[in-house]
């Protein structure tokens, strides 16, 4: 039986460049859980009771600082922002990255420290070429239902 006085859970989505709304959308409804848009500007949503929207200010990482804020036990952020994962571990969320990757406590740690590494020798090249992750593949869409789908069921089961 459910405990009725448990929080509820939540999708909480840093939605800027985010490949998988619509992925999320359909796991979040069909699991009857909420979603939340997080985004710098208006960004296109169903009209469902479900799925919601937040605009933050156009500050920097005010999606991010919003997130992390309203991270809990019981919210499943979706992120690619390696920072903002570890903020939301630390308030005890479930991470999963766009590509199906969850981010856990124990992975966290070298993932930041890659990120600053990638980033220190992105300053040394100077060569003015970005590069950014791999092109989002048919794989990483499929790995991504399923890490979404298995940590939704993980969550409702705690509630118990």
């Amino acid at each position: 039986m459910t405990d009725p006085q448990a929080p509820l859970p939540q999708i909480l989505v840093d939605a800027d460049a985010c490949p998988v709304k619509d992925e999320i959308y359909k796991v979040a409804l069909r699991h009857d859980v909420p979603v939340v848009i997080v985004a710098n500007s208006y960004i296109r949503i169903p009209e469902h009771r479900l799925v919601s929207r937040k605009i933050v200010s156009d500050g920097f990482d005010a999606a991010d600082d919003w997130i992390a804020e309203a991270s809990t036990p019981e919210s499943v952020v979706i992120t690619a922002d390696i920072l903002l994962a570890d903020r939301s571990l630390k308030a005890g969320a479930t991470v999963i990255s766009p590509t199906g990757k969850p981010f856990t406590d124990a992975s966290i740690g070298n993932a930041v420290a890659v990120r600053a590494i990638h980033s220190d020798l992105r300053a040394g090249l100077g060569d003015g070429i970005a590069r950014g992750p791999a092109p989002f593949s048919k794989a990483d869409r499929s790995r991504f239902l399923s890490a979404l789908d298995v940590a939704l069921v993980a969550l409702k089961k705690a509630r118990r």
